[in-house]
């Protein structure tokens, strides 16, 4: 009987993850609102999570995408805070301060760590939104655990519109290429303009992406294919907004098959995978 395969760590070095923690606990001291930072246990091992907003106001879950952390919904929560008790989760397997465990994807494994994570935070039901990876997370979760979902709002989810590969050649090509070859493969697949005038606090952010490029271990495996059965059978409301440029997925595919199930889909025809300026009308959907 051969023995049993170990998979590589999340992380090429310990000393690339000790860099990558450092710069993230360092950015998270500049979290635009007051908030508590906990670490919740699961069957997956720890979980980290940002809360913000007032104690008593409804819950909002929010999970991020593949190769990122809590800091993506930096822009978005002082807003979403006012209105809500707001939980950034950081996802298991990612570049945050939780496990780096990597359970199957096409099993009940990712909802069952939701579950443990949902509990620990005292969360009966709660709205969630979810970006890329996040998306088919939030997905994931609410076909699984309908009655735990009140609303579900995703941008880029994965799982609906099949993926892309270009990119990831692009990014194998530009390797020799050091940092520039770098920033050029983050921008064709966020979507980003060379032209883009970006702030300090972005600037930072994308300091931190290329960091998370060079030490991180990214997925590769598939994301499974929701059926058209499982999109329909979604019976809390569902807001998409996807980018017409999306160079991960295809946008086109995923509004089809939403509206085919009944969902509201918004395509936004200029934007890529990378989707700017969405706070106001993901809390407009989000106070129904």
């Amino acid at each position: 009987m051969k023995p049993a395969t170990k998979r590589p760590g999340i992380y090429k070095t310990p000393e690339g993850e000790h860099a990558v923690k450092a710069a993230y606990r360092q950015l998270l001291r500049q979290w635009p609102t007051s908030a508590q930072q906990r670490t919740v246990p699961t069957r997956q091992g720890d979980t980290f999570v940002v809360t913000s907003g007032p104690a008593g106001a409804p819950p909002l879950v929010l999970l991020h995408g593949s190769g990122a952390n809590s800091l993506v919904w930096a822009g978005d929560v002082a807003t979403w805070a006012e209105h809500f008790r707001v939980h950034a989760i950081d996802v298991i397997g990612e570049p945050g301060l939780s496990a780096p465990a990597r359970p199957l994807l096409d099993t009940d494994a990712h909802a069952a760590w939701l579950d443990d994570v949902l509990d620990a935070l005292a969360l009966t039901r709660s709205a969630i939104a979810g970006t890329s990876l996040g998306g088919w997370l939030a997905l994931d979760y609410a076909i699984r655990r309908p009655g735990r979902v009140t609303r579900l709002a995703l941008m880029a989810p994965g799982g609906v519109g099949r993926q892309k590969w270009g990119v990831v050649i692009i990014a194998i090509l530009l390797l020799p290429f050091g940092r520039r070859g770098q920033m050029i493969t983050l921008r064709r697949a966020l979507g980003v303009p060379a032209s883009a005038v970006v702030s300090p606090q972005a600037a930072a952010l994308g300091a931190f992406t290329l960091l998370v490029h060079r030490h991180f271990r990214p997925r590769l495996d598939r994301l499974p294919l929701f059926s058209a059965q499982a999109l329909a059978g979604l019976d809390m409301p569902v807001l998409t907004i996807v980018g017409g440029r999306d160079a991960m997925l295809d946008s086109h595919q995923t509004r089809h098959r939403l509206e085919q199930a009944g969902k509201t889909v918004q395509l936004l025809p200029e934007a890529g995978h990378l989707l700017l300026d969405q706070t106001q009308p993901i809390l407009d959907f989000l106070r129904g």
